[in-house]
């Protein structure tokens, strides 16, 4: 058995597996940028070891630096996570030269299913349907145009080492196709390391339904359960459950037995997970993470299994303690995960909302699992991936599933920024998502957000000044919670820096179609649209803002020309900050 762990990443994620190895007497170690110092996986470990920088490019990116962490601590295995250098051959091949264990696939494996490119022409050898595509990396945009011409727009642009949506743009026409492949090329840069891309037909109402899978190194392989991740914005996912609802008999073992080819094609082992897209009762297979996937816990409530625990006890040589019989035979009910995310989702926007997290209370009770990376106090950063933590719940079956994590999510508290649990709620307790009748265009297309009005849960001033307060009273012996409006002085002896900021966003809102284009959220402008004395029209893009690894269009909020531009390409700019005037 494995005797000491170097977790390769950070957040939610690193925390799991700590947990998981602890329990197995693993001794665990923790790396950190200069942002991370005190993060929780790095409280948790046994020992962490800093990398520098910021950014994850100057930090969870730096094979050097890991590399020097790894011989510093004598740790003789790694777990990547997810995203970093989870599906990195080179990191991998790395690893495993050193003599230290890679708890993931084999570098071969990572290669040909992590490339989405060459996994699509594995999963041809294995006799699994793919979407119509390319099967060889993007060099120029006039590869798309031509694609689309023969297959019909839309297309989506992917990340060929990517997944989780990062990197991928879908082009509704011809004039966007240029802008759209810079801007997948930059995302995926940033968050995998690499920028090679190739392009898919869009379907037009799929369900994006997965496979998890576990191999061993003697030859076994055995799925787990579907998953469904349909409920999606910006092609990134917000719930999954497992298994699979409303799928006709025979369907899910259908896509599990070529989950299975698939992976054995290309001599995988540990953890994986195969993608489908699913529509008109046809699969057709998406892509393959050579990785332990967000949504795995879900899997886990299932079965009673822990995935991360078979991981390491893989990467020691062990056999898989189940065959595909009792994996089956194991499983119990019906499962949902909510990734409760650092975002506005005000009127359906989803904005990055980086900050600190001032109060952060988790769900409890029969059936409910809540795994996080961070706790009051925290900062959430710009820099990193926005998951705050992960909200498992288990159900006898699906309506009771769905019900507890209703009752579970209305329990959690999170103050000091925006989270996505308002817009979690609006999904869950749509007849539409009762009914299985979402796709993976479902809550941009159909589900109406437009009066969500999400807060960070402090001190808010209205348009005369006065502020909302919460107080208790009794009448006749019976509770009541009420609240109240008044001055921002009462009981609290001077204002503060929250409601002054609180005001200052009332006024902005205000000035609406001002042209004064203010920046959102705190973030990197990546590029500028406009020049001083261009003529913009309402809706034009005018430039583009990097946060949490996602790139947002800040648009024109009326016509004009462009009288001043205060910033430009790598300038960090803060939320409120003024970043072009149209006059």
């Amino acid at each position: 058995m494995l005797k000491k762990i170097l977790i390769a990443n950070r957040g939610e994620i690193a925390v799991r597996v700590i947990r998981t190895a602890r329990e197995m007497g693993i001794a665990t170690v923790a790396v950190y940028s200069e942002l991370d110092r005190n993060a929780l996986h790095v409280r948790l470990a046994d020992e962490a070891y800093a990398l520098g920088g910021q950014t994850a490019a100057e930090s969870y990116l730096k094979t050097d630096a890991i590399i020097d962490a790894i011989k510093r601590s004598g740790a003789d295995a790694v777990h990547p996570g997810y995203g970093f250098f989870s599906e990195n051959a080179d990191f991998a091949k790395t690893i495993t030269d050193m003599g230290v264990a890679f708890i993931g696939p084999p570098p071969a494996a990572i290669v040909e299913m992590g490339d989405k490119v060459s996994s699509r022409k594995a999963a041809l050898r294995g006799g699994a349907p793919i979407v119509p595509g390319t099967t060889e990396f993007l060099k120029s945009a006039d590869e798309i145009s031509k694609f689309a011409k023969s297959h019909g727009f839309p297309v989506a642009i992917k990340a060929a080492y990517g997944g989780g949506g990062r990197g991928m743009k879908v082009v509704h026409d011809e004039k966007s196709v240029k802008e759209a492949m810079e801007s997948a090329q930059r995302e995926s840069k940033a968050f995998f390391g690499r920028d090679e891309i190739y392009v898919e037909k869009y379907l037009s109402w799929p369900r994006h339904i997965e496979i998890q899978l576990v191999g061993d190194t003697h030859g076994n392989v055995v799925w787990i359960s579907s998953r469904d991740c349909s409920a999606q914005r910006r092609h990134q996912k917000l719930i999954e459950e497992a298994p699979a609802p409303a799928l006709p008999e025979g369907v899910e073992d259908e896509m599990g037995a070529a989950a299975v080819k698939a992976a054995k094609a290309v001599g995988y082992f540990n953890a994986g997970t195969v993608e489908f897209i699913y529509q008109d009762e046809e699969f057709f297979f998406l892509e393959m993470n050579t990785r332990l996937q967000v949504e795995h816990p879900v899997s886990e409530l299932i079965t009673g299994i822990d995935l991360v625990e078979w991981q390491i006890r893989v990467a020691a040589g062990e056999k898989l303690p189940m065959t595909q019989k009792q994996v089956l035979a194991a499983r119990r009910g019906h499962a949902i995960e909510i990734r409760i995310n650092a975002e506005n989702p005000t009127a359906g926007k989803f904005l990055p909302s980086p900050g600190t997290i001032t109060k952060l209370t988790t769900p409890d009770g029969f059936g409910v699992r809540f795994d996080g990376g961070y706790e009051a106090g925290d900062t959430v950063s710009q820099y990193y991936d926005n998951l705050i933590g992960k909200l498992i719940v288990w159900g006898k079956d699906r309506p009771s599933a769905i019900a507890r994590t209703i009752r579970a999510l209305e329990e959690t508290k999170v103050e000091g920024l925006h989270t996505t649990i308002q817009a979690d709620l609006a999904i869950l307790r749509h007849p539409d998502f009762a009914a299985t009748k979402h796709s993976t265009k479902w809550v941009e297309e159909t589900l109406d957000l437009s009066t969500l009005v999400s807060t960070t849960g402090e001190i808010q001033a209205n348009s005369e000044g006065l502020v909302e307060k919460s107080t208790v009273v009794e009448v006749n012996g019976k509770r009541f919670d009420v609240k109240v409006w008044v001055p921002p002085f009462a009981g609290t002896g001077a204002p503060t820096t929250k409601t002054r900021s609180a005001s200052r966003g009332a006024n902005q809102s205000a000035a609406a179609a001002s042209g004064t284009i203010t920046a959102p959220m705190q973030g990197t402008v990546i590029k500028l649209l406009v020049n001083v004395g261009q003529t913009v029209a309402q809706g034009d893009a005018v430039l583009v803002l990097e946060a949490m690894k996602m790139e947002n269009q800040i648009q024109a909020d009326k016509a004009g020309t462009v009288a001043k531009v205060n910033c430009k390409a790598g300038d960090t700019v803060g939320a409120g900050d003024v970043l072009l005037v149209i006059e």
